[in-house]
């Protein structure tokens, strides 16, 4: 239990951190606080909220998740996954309402880690991740069209159907200026890196469309003329006014951002892992990610979790350790204290282009198309999470897709289930059982059960036992192949007993162990049958049976 909750980077400073590991992550954290800055404020403005928050947002959470977390290169920060939650927050309840959503979803990532859910949270089925996320990077790529396309819409509706009637009535206004450096952005971000490898191509867009507007006055909206300058400082921590309505009405969202933040770390790390053979310790991250939501929150920032793009970059670039994320922050630290004034002349149809191209890799179009050609009831869940998130909300879709997922998981595993009824009536007086040679009597009945005994499958297990044709004497049921019984299973074996009673037919189970037969008699089997009648041999059952004839 101990080393579950060591974060990784106190182990591995008690282990010894080579020079050149040490020289390797403070480079690779280098490069990635670079690649970090124009995403934060891009998610940050994509959220609805100022573009400082996004750089406070990867400064206070990265450093944090950075060395109290459970993997060694994972980068915490703001990503693409939160804009629709947040700016859905934003609107309805102001940035107050967000810095309590979040302060909550931290305060539930921390529960969520301490009780192990971290295991758990591994289990979502991956068709479910793909429609939400696939829904994500539609919206962010249809909140981008504004100031993509320059149309100047001062106030862009919420609603997904909504927005698209507003774009299309105010397309005559198109700036082609916008569109330029929008377009050109796109390219540079997704093709400079292969000419330059230690640049990102993000960067190079930035500082050349900036340069560009500056120096020939080039007619399109920046981040001044949006949300006035960038502040070059840290705030001080604030907490808004809470009171029981506001924590009762917060307490779906900020459970989407516990939720939704869960997932992604988590995935983020276990993409980490395979790049560098290693192993996190989910339980931490989750605490970490908590920790880091908390603290964010305070100084004014928005949701945070790994960002599996900033965590690929930097294991390719050299990192090794959590100093590289650590130092990642401190990189954007120093960007905000001495750059943060001329950040302002960023054109706005430049981030809209980065964002595209963010939008585009979230997509995972690919996976979307190949889950499609697959299993009916994984594409059932792939287009109701996808079309919920679009149309309706990111909450009702994850809350929704996880009951949905239930269901089915529940229907496939009672259809795992499997009885099958022998006598001497129904076959030969000998039946061969995995190399077993049983000598069934005449009168008797016996069920092999194969498969979990839990609510979804007891209900056909009880009809299938009870609905016999056959008029026994005795009839065995036979639970080797049983690996779970849950409350329903075990009130389905007292009522298959109590139905044969009636009839004057003695009922004998086989196949139980001793941990098994705890469990009988802590769900109080033997009210209803005479332990002799419960053994753990099908021999010893058989004997009993012909006893009883």
């Amino acid at each position: 239990m101990r080393k579950e909750f060591t974060p990784k980077l106190f182990s591995l400073l008690k282990e010894g951190i080579s020079k050149e590991t040490f020289t390797k992550d403070v480079l690779s954290g280098l490069i990635v606080g670079i690649v970090a800055l124009p995403l934060a404020i891009a998610f940050a403005i994509a959220s609805g909220v100022s573009p400082e928050k996004g750089i406070i947002t990867a400064i206070i959470a990265g450093i944090i998740i950075s060395t109290f977390g459970g993997s060694r290169v994972q980068i915490g920060g703001p990503t693409g996954a939160f804009i629709v939650i947040v700016y859905g927050i934003i609107q309805e309840f102001g940035p107050d309402g967000l810095i309590i959503a979040t302060f909550m979803a931290g305060f539930i990532m921390i529960g969520f880690g301490l009780a192990r859910l971290g295991n758990l949270l591994k289990y979502i089925p991956y068709s479910l991740i793909v429609g939400f996320t696939s829904g994500i990077a539609l919206i962010i790529f249809s909140s981008q069209i504004n100031d993509f396309f320059g149309l100047h819409i001062s106030k862009v509706p919420a609603n997904f159907i909504d927005k698209w009637v507003v774009y299309a009535a105010n397309f005559h206004t198109i700036n082609w200026y916008a569109v330029g450096i929008a377009v050109a952005t796109i390219f540079i971000t997704l093709y400079f890196q292969k000419l330059v490898k230690k640049i990102p191509g993000s960067i190079v867009a930035i500082v050349a469309s900036t340069i560009l507007v500056v120096l020939f006055d080039i007619p399109v909206d920046t981040i001044e003329s949006n949300f006035g300058a960038i502040p070059n400082k840290l705030g001080l921590p604030h907490i808004p006014n809470v009171n029981f309505d506001t924590i009762q009405a917060l307490i779906q969202p900020a459970f989407a951002i516990a939720i939704l933040g869960g997932i992604e770390s988590l995935l983020s790390a276990v993409v980490s892992d395979s790049m560098i053979g290693g192993k996190h310790r989910s339980n931490m991250e989750l605490v970490a990610q908590g920790a880091a939501n908390i603290m964010s929150s305070l100084f004014g920032g928005i949701p945070a979790t790994g960002a599996i793009a900033r965590t690929a970059t930097n294991v390719k670039n050299g990192g090794r350790t959590p100093i590289a994320g650590i130092v990642h922050s401190l990189v954007l630290l120093a960007i905000m204290l001495l750059v943060a004034p001329y950040a302002k002349l960023i054109p706005m149809s430049c981030l809209a282009g980065i964002l595209v191209v963010v939008a585009y890799h979230m997509s995972e179009w690919k996976q979307f198309r190949s889950i499609l050609k697959g299993n009916r009831m994984d594409i059932i869940i792939l287009l109701t999470t996808f079309f919920l998130t679009v149309i309706f909300d990111l909450v009702i879709a994850i809350e929704i897709g996880i009951v949905l997922s239930s269901f089915i998981f529940m229907k496939r595993m009672s259809e795992s289930i499997h009885i099958q009824g022998f006598s001497s009536e129904n076959g030969n007086k000998e039946h061969l059982f995995d190399e077993e040679l049983l000598d069934i009597p005449k009168g008797v009945l016996l069920y092999e059960i194969n498969g979990p005994l839990f609510f979804g499958a007891a209900k056909q297990f009880q009809e299938t036992i009870t609905n016999t044709h056959e008029q026994p004497k005795v009839i065995i049921i036979r639970m080797r192949y049983v690996p779970l019984i849950d409350a329903t299973g075990y009130q389905s074996i007292k009522e298959i007993i109590k139905t044969y009673k009636k009839k004057k037919i003695k009922v004998i189970i086989s196949g139980v162990g001793k941990p098994l037969r705890k469990d009988f008699k802590k769900n109080e089997v033997f009210n209803f049958i005479e332990k002799e009648m419960v053994v753990e041999k099908i021999h010893l059952a058989i004997e009993k049976a012909k006893e009883s004839l």
